[in-house]
């Protein structure tokens, strides 16, 4: 989905009493949830929006050179995230996890779900097999390529 075309439902999202908004085309699915307006949510916000938006050169890329070591240590297939964003093992706060240590996963399964600007996307497993380590807390920003989970 190009972004011209993401930028506009979200504006249609922000702008209408819609809460929540999920389409699913041949690119692939795109979730909007509009929450509800809090306070101390724009000085939450703001911070992580000037980590993203602005990261030296530098920085950037020993966190990217760092997750590759780990990863060749890791025996297994090792699932990485394709975007930068926050890292969720469930659909809500209570909802249950879409994938444990030691849960059989098939191949196109959601296993966890990465929100970068507020979209909640969905990762799927690119192999199936069992979960044998979970290697990112909930919550816990990620990078580009940062492993999440080794499948054997």
């Amino acid at each position: 989905m190009d972004l011209r075309k993401l930028k506009t439902l979200i504006d249609l999202v922000s702008e209408s009493n819609v809460s929540e908004l999920e389409i699913t085309e041949a690119e692939g699915k795109v979730r909007i949830v509009k929450s509800a307006p809090v306070s101390a949510m724009p000085m939450v916000a703001a911070p992580q929006m000037a980590v993203v938006a602005a990261p030296a050169a530098a920085p950037a890329v020993a966190a990217v050179a760092a997750p590759a070591v780990e990863a060749e240590a890791v025996k297994g297939h090792v699932v990485k995230s394709p975007m930068v964003g926050t890292f969720y093992r469930a659909a809500s706060p209570g909802a249950k996890a879409f994938a444990d240590v030691g849960s059989q996963v098939k191949e196109g399964e959601p296993i966890c779900i990465v929100e970068a600007m507020k979209i909640m996307n969905e990762i799927e497993a690119d192999m199936s097999g069992t979960v044998t380590q979970i290697l990112v807390e909930n919550g816990q920003a990620v990078e580009y390529g940062q492993p999440l989970f080794v499948i054997e």
